[in-house]
C-alpha cells in the first residue's frame, strides 16, 4: 500500500462520507470542520508517525488529500 492509499484509508476512518480522493477544497467548502481537522491530524500522526506543528495547521495544508500528503512528507524530514 503506497502513502496515498494509507492516507485515504486513514481519512475514511475519520469521515467516510467525504470524497477525500477528489475534493480539492475540503476546508474552504466547509466539508470538514475543526473537530474533523483535529481527528485528521491525529490520524496522520498515527498512520505516518509524524508530528504536525501548530504552524502547519493552515487551510492550504488540509484542503485536499494531495496537500495533506505533501505536509506528511515535509513533516518526515
Amino acid at each position: 500500500m503506497d502513502d496515498m492509499q494509507k492516507l485515504l484509508a486513514a481519512l475514511a476512518e475519520v469521515r467516510d462520507d467525504v470524497d477525500f480522493e477528489n475534493e480539492k477544497a475540503l476546508i474552504d467548502d466547509g466539508l470538514i470542520d475543526s473537530l474533523d481537522l483535529t481527528q485528521i491530524i491525529a490520524a496522520l500522526a498515527d498512520t505516518f508517525g509524524v508530528r504536525i506543528s501548530a504552524g502547519d495547521i493552515e487551510p492550504e495544508n488540509f484542503n485536499s488529500a494531495e496537500s495533506m500528503l505533501a505536509l506528511v512528507r515535509r513533516s518526515r524530514s
